[in-house]
């Protein structure tokens, strides 16, 4: 696990070239984005950007995206594991729009800049810092966002993949300090964030994801909408995601269930062990009634409870 320490307590940066990013142009974009997604894109300025959930017409959760607002077009950032199935659910909903849609992850390398001193490292190189979360930033033919991969301070930076050597000699003499996804995974779950494909998938629904800055209640129709106003309207989800702490050095595996007496109130998604804490921390799935911070369980002789909120 390279880049730890330097996540937690100075800058590293982490190569997330293999997510997926699209490109729509064409004048309908933000309509038929607006009409696909959980968020408020209409409303979208260039140089803004918001986090938003795509759904079935179940309401289920097909893919997460960070979707950021540029003068001629959006780019769609989101998990590798997603973007065959997004392309293919954006595509299919393309008719008669003025919608082009271009897959540039082949084209476009993309790293996180995360940590405490990520922004001095920004200024160290001379690129401009975004202040809000999901604005972004032109860099000369870069694009840094305000988008953090861990739940802590960080940035990202969109290339194109033919410069991704200049800038990773650039970070690297700024100070900043190389980071695998492991050290990136581990970090991430200390702040509770989570990860479609492990944590959030097409078994859930928005709210149970526990995401609220997904979700725009008064923006009108999208697919998928009619659930979710129906879970507002009525409260009625079963479970709901939210950190966990173990007293183990031993993450469990997906799908372990933590108990109270000897009633299942909680399914594991994803645990790691974190050298900061001395136990495991880990991401899951709690029963409505349970999921308040320190709330204790129990896996077999080991005490776990819901943590509070980072």
């Amino acid at each position: 696990m390279t880049g730890y320490q330097a996540l937690r307590e100075r800058a590293a940066f982490v190569d997330l070239s293999a997510r997926g990013k699209f490109k729509i142009t064409g004048e309908d974009r933000a309509r038929l984005l607006h009409a696909m997604s959980t968020n408020h894109i209409q409303e979208l300025t260039p140089g803004t950007g918001t986090y938003a959930f795509f759904l079935n017409d179940k309401g289920r959760i097909l893919a997460d995206a960070n979707i950021l607002c540029r003068p001629d077009h959006f780019l769609l950032d989101v998990e590798p594991e997603a973007r065959q199935a997004l392309y293919q659910h954006l595509d299919r909903f393309i008719i008669a729009d003025d919608v082009t849609l271009k897959d540039a992850t082949a084209s476009t390398a993309a790293f996180a800049l995360e940590g405490p001193d990520a922004g001095r490292v920004l200024e160290t190189l001379g690129a401009p810092i975004p202040e809000s979360d999901y604005a972004s930033l032109e860099w000369g033919t870069r694009l840094v966002a305000k988008l953090s991969a861990s739940g802590g301070p960080g940035f990202r930076i969109f290339t194109p993949v033919e410069e991704q050597p200049a800038l990773l000699r650039s970070l690297a003499s700024s100070g900043a300090e190389p980071a695998d996804l492991e050290a990136l995974r581990v970090v991430r779950m200390e702040h509770g964030r989570p990860r479609y494909s492990e944590d959030i998938s097409d078994r859930f629904l928005a709210q149970e994801a526990n995401q609220p800055q997904a979700l725009h209640f008064s923006k009108g129709c999208y697919l998928g909408q009619e659930i979710v106003e129906r879970v507002r309207s009525r409260g009625q989800i079963h479970r709901v995601l939210m950190p966990l702490r173990l007293d183990t050095k031993e993450p469990p595996a997906p799908g372990t269930k933590l108990l109270i007496g000897e009633a299942a109130v909680a399914e594991i998604t994803s645990a790691a062990y974190s050298p900061a804490l001395g136990k495991v921390v880990a991401l899951g799935y709690v029963r409505t009634e349970h999921a308040k911070p320190h709330t204790a369980m129990t896996l077999g002789e080991i005490h776990a409870e819901v943590a509070a909120p980072v």
